[in-house]
């Protein structure tokens, strides 16, 4: 007789960097950043700390799915968060692994648990989005640059209207999105989002300068 898909349920760690400004008010805004497919979270720190007011905390925490990704050099280690096998699996380990995070910072004073902010490349965009729309009290603001967005917006019932701020930036020459699907994106969180924000850049999938300052500026309201 064969049974198929048992398992057991075993710890693993999640890692994550943090910064803390020197001298800053406590408990301070939480950046929260989240690296797309095949990056790190020192690659999201960098990103992260760009774009984030002085007085801000920063944490970019790591996907625990690790693979090799071809480099001009040969092969380095990047991370995933999830592919389509058990994906619901991966994205309520996202969902444990902020929100453990954002409460842990809390209990130590570091944060203010009503400023936190979402920052997420390509694969992360649609996951934070998921994490917003399930808690929508726990954000205050989500940037999502180059990614989509949750396969399910429209059909999950756990999903709630979200208040938060939401600044939505994509390229228009971009290697793994048509543009017509950013713009279809778009037009979804416009008509779902009352506080949205948008722009297309001449750019591919990346984080250009132009959208690190817009991100800056953005954050100038909060």
């Amino acid at each position: 007789m064969l049974a198929t898909d048992l398992n057991l349920t075993a710890e693993i760690k999640l890692y994550y960097d943090l910064f803390v400004p020197e001298n800053s008010e406590k408990p301070a805004p939480l950046l929260l950043a989240v690296h797309g497919y095949g990056a790190h979270k020192r690659y999201m720190m960098r990103e992260a700390q760009a774009v984030a007011p002085e007085n801000f905390v920063v944490a970019s925490i790591q996907a625990p799915h690790q693979h090799y990704r071809p480099t001009d050099g040969g092969f380095k280690v990047g991370f995933g968060w999830l592919t389509d096998y058990k994906s619901d699996e991966s994205v309520a380990l996202h969902h444990g692994f902020a929100t453990r995070l954002i409460e842990n910072l809390a209990e130590k004073k570091l944060i203010d648990q009503t400023q936190v902010f979402l920052f997420g490349f390509s694969q992360a965009c649609a996951l934070n989005f998921r994490l917003a729309f399930t808690y929508p009290k726990a954000v205050r603001g989500v940037v999502g640059v180059c990614g989509g967005i949750p396969s399910d917006l429209e059909a999950n019932e756990i999903y709630k209207n979200l208040e938060a701020d939401v600044l939505y930036l994509y390229g228009d020459a971009d290697e793994f999105y048509p543009l017509e699907k950013f713009q279809m994106f778009e037009r979804k969180l416009k008509d779902r989002l009352p506080n949205f924000e948008s722009k297309c850049y001449t750019a591919k999938h990346e984080i250009t300068n132009q959208m690190r300052e817009d991100v800056k500026v953005w954050f100038e309201k909060f």
